[in-house]
């Protein structure tokens, strides 16, 4: 069966610093006239930073768009055509003040991808060294170290609600640290 959808014309509606939105006629596969709507991101990155096999680094910080401040862990927007391998090392030193001698790519995640392109690549850091926290300008962020079984209580509680969080400790935890 074919899925895919023909894009005849596209807009663009808004561009912005983070975001771009389009606007695309389509005709869908089976021939029907309609369209879309699509956020262009440029993804990010995602980092579940463990100290020991039992204690994790989350930050909190306030999300605007929630209007409430957010557990979740580390991460970032990718800078267009950054690589996000080196993406995750400096935010990882941002927002935690850590370096990490040993990585592993968890893959990645395409956050909403009814209505934006955000692909999130996720990983996973060790043997972690403290060199000092560096935020963004304009970013106001906490470090906090957490025993991963609260964690998994405040994901279960509804205390964590973050879905890169989420999905990043559960990939994580395939791992068996």
């Amino acid at each position: 069966m074919n899925f895919e959808e023909k894009t005849l014309n596209t807009e663009i509606i808004y561009k912005g610093k983070v975001i771009t939105v389009i606007k695309d006629d389509i005709e869908t596969s089976d021939g029907h006239k309609s369209f879309r709507e699509v956020a262009i991101h440029s993804g990010g990155v995602v980092i579940a930073a463990f100290k020991d096999k039992e204690t994790i680094l989350l930050v909190k910080q306030y999300r605007y768009p929630l209007k409430c401040v957010n557990i979740e862990l580390p991460a970032g927007k990718l800078e267009p055509n950054e690589n996000p391998d080196i993406a995750s090392k400096r935010e990882l030193e941002e927002e935690t003040g850590y370096r990490a001698k040993n990585w592993k790519s968890l893959g990645y995640i395409n956050t909403t991808p009814g209505i934006c392109t955000e692909k999130l690549y996720l990983y996973l850091a060790t043997d972690l060294e403290f060199v000092g926290e560096h935020p963004d300008e304009g970013e106001v962020i906490k470090c906090y170290e957490y025993k991963l079984s609260d964690v998994y209580k405040m994901i279960y509680n509804g205390e964590i609600n973050d879905a890169k969080t989420i999905c990043t400790i559960t990939r994580a935890k395939g791992l068996n640290l």
